[in-house]
């Protein structure tokens, strides 16, 4: 089966009565435009995005008919987990991970960022409060402004928890 693009999402559609085979994704596999997969039930599926930012997240629906759906599940994965008790520490673990360029995930108040060992310790030492967890990566912080320079996102955060 040949996927093209996304046709819905599960948490705003009505699905009642029908069976939801759901394809498991690794959180960077989210953004691939072309993939070879097979769902739970044992479907293949390939999917060919042609359009930019064909981003896909939990419950997106790649095909329906009138007894079944084929939808996405994205897989928990170890990850680092930060909770800022501060707009200003949450500007500064930013920008520590952005400095990095890791990709940065934003739930319930938390930040979370795929598990590497080198970063999980470097903000420890730091003194924030971290931890290890196995976590759905869903939801991405998304930026493209620049750290540096005197107008960035990042020096506009400082300067109001500073002053």
């Amino acid at each position: 089966m040949v996927i093209q693009e996304k046709i819905g999402n599960t948490s705003t559609r009505n699905i009642v009565g029908k069976v939801i085979d759901w394809l498991a994704l690794e959180w960077y596999e989210t953004n691939k435009r072309i993939l070879h997969k097979r769902t739970h039930a044992g479907t293949e599926v390939t999917m060919k995005f042609m359009k930019e930012n064909q981003q896909l997240t939990q419950g997106d629906i790649l095909y329906e008919d009138a007894k079944m759906l084929i939808a996405i599940d994205i897989l928990p994965c170890e990850a680092i987990v930060v909770k800022p008790v501060s707009m200003y520490e949450m500007a500064n673990i930013c920008y520590e991970i952005g400095n990095k360029h890791l990709p940065l995930f934003y739930d319930n108040d938390e930040l979370l960022v795929a598990y590497e060992e080198p970063l999980f310790r470097l903000l420890k030492n730091a003194g924030y409060n971290v931890q290890a967890d196995s976590k759905k990566l869903l939801r991405p912080l998304k930026t493209t402004v620049s750290p540096h320079g005197s107008s960035s996102l990042f020096s506009k955060i400082m300067n109001l928890t500073n002053g």
